[in-house]
C-alpha cells in the first residue's frame, strides 16, 4: 500500500448531488446501499458484451458471433444475483418474474447488437487495449484517484484512443440526462487521467457512452434501435469545466495530508435525489 487516500468518480458524483449524503457515506461510513434487478442486470450485461468484444478482437469476429450471448447472460445474472442475495444477508430483493422480464429485454439488446455489430464495432484499423482497464492516477493533498474503464479500443490508423462507458437504461437517454454533469462528467475525468497516467495526448482521447436500451417505444412506424451512442462535450472548455468542479471537491472535502475535512453539511429539505437515503438519519 502506497498510504494515499482512494477516491472515486462515485464519491465525487455523490458529493456533487447531496454533500451531506456523501458524509453520511465516506465521512461517517454510514452505507445504505442495496443491490436491485437494475444493478444486477447492468452488471451481467457489461460482463456478456465485454466478453463479446474480448472474443472479437483476440479472436475473430466469427467466433464472436457464434458465443451463445443468451446463455451467457442467463448464468451471469443467476451468479451475481445469488450473490447479491448471499451479501443482503438472505433478503430477497425482486420477484422471480421480474429477472425473467429483464432476462427477455437482456436477450432482445443482444440479438440486436450480434447483428449490427459492425456498425458499433469494427475490427480493421482498431485494436483492443483492454476491458476493465484500471486508472490509478496520484492527486495532490495525498490522494489517488481510482476507476475502471469498460472498454478501450485503439484507432491505430489515427493513434486516438477510445474510451467506452456501457450503461444500462430503461428506454435510452432524454436531453435531460445528457445535459446532466453528475453523468457526463465521468468520462470527461476518465479521459483526463488516461491521458495522464498513459501520456497520451488528452486531445487523442476520445469518448463515448454505449447505452443499452431495455425497452422501445410501442406503436412507431420506424424501427428503432436498441442501442443509443452519445458522446458528450470533451473539448477543452468543456474538460476545464469539469477539472474546475473536480479540484473545488478536492479542496472543500480534503486537507493537504488526504484527511476529510471538518465541514457541516445541512440535510437538505427534500429537493435533492438523495433525500429519501438520508432523511432519517
Amino acid at each position: 500500500m502506497d498510504g494515499l487516500k482512494r477516491i472515486s468518480y462515485s464519491q465525487y458524483s455523490l458529493w456533487k448531488q447531496c454533500p451531506y449524503q456523501w458524509k453520511i457515506q465516506y465521512v461517517d461510513g454510514i452505507r445504505d446501499y442495496t443491490d436491485s434487478i437494475h444493478t444486477i442486470f447492468g452488471t451481467s450485461m457489461h460482463e456478456v458484451i465485454q466478453t463479446f468484444l474480448h472474443v472479437m478482437y483476440t479472436e475473430t469476429a466469427k467466433k464472436a458471433e457464434s458465443l451463445d450471448l443468451d446463455d451467457l447472460l442467463r448464468v451471469r445474472m443467476k451468479k451475481n444475483f445469488e450473490s447479491a442475495v448471499k451479501q443482503n444477508g438472505g433478503e430477497m430483493f425482486c420477484e422471480e418474474k421480474d429477472m425473467v422480464e429483464f432476462y427477455v429485454h437482456g436477450t432482445e439488446i443482444l440479438d440486436f447488437l450480434k447483428k449490427k455489430r459492425g456498425q458499433y464495432f469494427s475490427k480493421k484499423g482498431y485494436e483492443l487495449l483492454g476491458i476493465e482497464v484500471k486508472l490509478d492516477y496520484d492527486l495532490p493533498n495525498n490522494l489517488k484517484f481510482i476507476g475502471y474503464l469498460d472498454v478501450v479500443i485503439k484507432d491505430t490508423v489515427r493513434n486516438v484512443i477510445k474510451i467506452y462507458d456501457i450503461k444500462t437504461s430503461t428506454m435510452g437517454w432524454n436531453k435531460w440526462v445528457k445535459a446532466d454533469s453528475n453523468k457526463t462528467d465521468q468520462l470527461l475525468l476518465y479521459k483526463q487521467f488516461y491521458a495522464k497516467q498513459y501520456n497520451h495526448p488528452v486531445d487523442k482521447v476520445e469518448v463515448e457512452y454505449f447505452i443499452l436500451k431495455r425497452k422501445l417505444y410501442e406503436n412507431l412506424d420506424f424501427p428503432q434501435k436498441r442501442v443509443q451512442k452519445f458522446v458528450p462535450a470533451n473539448g477543452k472548455p468543456s474538460m476545464n469545466k469539469m477539472i474546475a468542479r473536480f479540484k473545488e471537491f478536492i479542496d472543500e472535502c480534503y486537507d493537504e495530508d488526504g484527511n476529510h475535512k471538518d465541514v457541516s453539511y445541512e440535510k437538505c429539505v427534500g429537493k435533492c435525489k438523495a433525500y429519501n437515503k438520508c432523511k432519517d438519519l
